[in-house]
């Protein structure tokens, strides 16, 4: 075998192939570039598992030491069939060379990433193992979930919004928000585009917007994260919640659909099994929720709103009595909902939750779109009338009847493919101990 280690190579042969389209190229001789993700030597025959953006091959070379794990490098060899390697083919190299030579090995073997095992080690060095096939999976799925989210927005008549992350005020009050010193002023991260999105409503009626929120989050859990993707969507002249839903629930579907399209080798990858998209989205009130989990699993679920056992439990309702993974859970009172929430004279609202598999994945619903009825609302939680000047305004000019919703894609990314910890859908997750790398 030919093997180059001296200097870095700049140029990219023309002649590349990508390692999903091995088997285009059988019996043909390919050109590879990648990183070493494994290598292994047995009696003078060298194995190597190459990565590159579209998956992982096996390549064999006699008589030659291999470069250390994650160097990057350029490999030439015929293309066989072969049912033990990664995707049915492997590689039979003739010449290997070096494009930049990794000087110390990966904290952990990407290969055998374990998010079970020591995941604050996997976390302190994310800059690292980012790099493995699972991870890569993952961030992969969830830029799926992404792309097909705009993608059905735009083709339904939707407008992508862009709206600021430092605010004067939080959208849902004083609780869990970053404070910044804004030139001598006193400012917030924006904790959700919550305001803003319902102002853009008076300009293009149906606009959505997924960037990054802040909450400062109290709650230091599995499922929690500081900074994190929210996908919110708001839309107006709607005659009630119901079509909220049914929005949400046909986006979801078609979202589903990208990643089943797109992404068969990353849930591969990862053994996820997909919802199925045949099924209706239950929905059921708050209230009659509560009552089933008690007098069907001996669930007590007090306070204003669903503990995590409860929505558990009516996510096993959903899907032993639906077929279904996802269920709504409508009607919360309005003490558990932000003061913008459309109310009810019984005291409840016309807000709502999805629970995505046991775990609410969305807040959304019908929202209050005359002005005395903020006001009073603001009032009722003691809330300053002042901080929302700006935004009652709005109201003062003719808003129509509207609602939206949002979605925290590593929430909903990380149910999907079966990850326990929220922090591994994120690339370089932030919480109350991480703020590197």
């Amino acid at each position: 075998m030919a093997s180059n280690r001296g200097g870095e190579h700049e140029a990219v042969p023309a002649e590349r192939v990508l390692v999903s389209d091995l088997g285009d190229h059988v019996g043909a001789e390919v050109t590879l570039l990648g990183w070493v993700l494994n290598r292994r030597d047995l009696g003078g025959i060298g194995f190597l598992l190459l990565r590159d953006r579209s998956g992982v091959a096996q390549v064999v070379f006699e008589g030659s030491a291999l470069p250390l794990h994650e160097s990057s490098v350029r490999v030439t060899g015929k293309v066989v069939a072969h049912k033990k390697a990664p995707g049915g083919f492997e590689v039979q190299g003739s010449t290997l060379e070096v494009i930049s030579e990794a000087t110390q090995a990966p904290p952990v073997e990407l290969a055998k990433e374990d998010w079970t095992v020591n995941p604050e080690t996997l976390l302190a060095y994310r800059h690292v193992t980012v790099r493995s096939p699972k991870t890569r999976a993952v961030l992969k799925v969830e830029a799926e979930l992404v792309r097909g989210f705009r993608a059905y927005l735009d083709a339904h008549d939707f407008t992508e919004i862009f709206t600021p992350k430092l605010v004067s005020a939080g959208a849902e009050g004083g609780a869990n928000l970053f404070e910044v010193d804004y030139y001598g002023r006193r400012a917030y991260l924006a904790q959700s585009p919550q305001l803003y999105k319902q102002i853009m409503v008076g300009v293009f009626e149906r606009v959505y917007e997924t960037a990054a929120v802040y909450r400062a989050e109290k709650s230091h859990t599995h499922r929690h994260l500081s900074e994190y993707l929210s996908l919110d969507v708001e839309l107006g002249f709607i005659a009630n919640e119901d079509e909220v839903m049914d929005l949400e629930e046909a986006l979801l579907k078609s979202m589903l659909a990208g990643v089943e399209e797109r992404c068969a080798s990353e849930l591969a990858v990862l053994g996820a099994e997909l919802p199925d998209r045949t099924v209706a989205f239950p929905r059921i009130p708050l209230l009659a929720a509560r009552e089933l989990v008690s007098e069907r699993y001996g669930h007590a679920s007090g306070g204003k709103d669903l503990d995590p056992e409860a929505e558990r439990l009516i996510g096993r309702w959903a899907k032993e009595e639906h077929g279904s993974d996802f269920v709504f859970v409508t009607n919360y009172p309005q003490a558990a909902r932000p003061f913008y929430t459309y109310p009810l004279e019984n005291g409840l609202t016309r807000g709502l939750d999805l629970i995505f598999r046991g775990v609410e994945i969305t807040s959304g619903g019908q929202r209050v779109h005359r002005p005395e009825v903020l006001v009073q609302e603001l009032r009722k939680r003691n809330m300053d009338e002042a901080a929302f000047a700006d935004y009652i305004e709005v109201f003062k000019h003719g808003m129509p009847p509207h609602g939206g919703f949002a979605i925290g894609a590593e929430r909903l990314t990380a149910l999907l493919v079966g990850l326990h910890n929220i922090r591994f859908a994120r690339a370089f997750p932030r919480d109350a101990q991480r703020l590197t790398p």
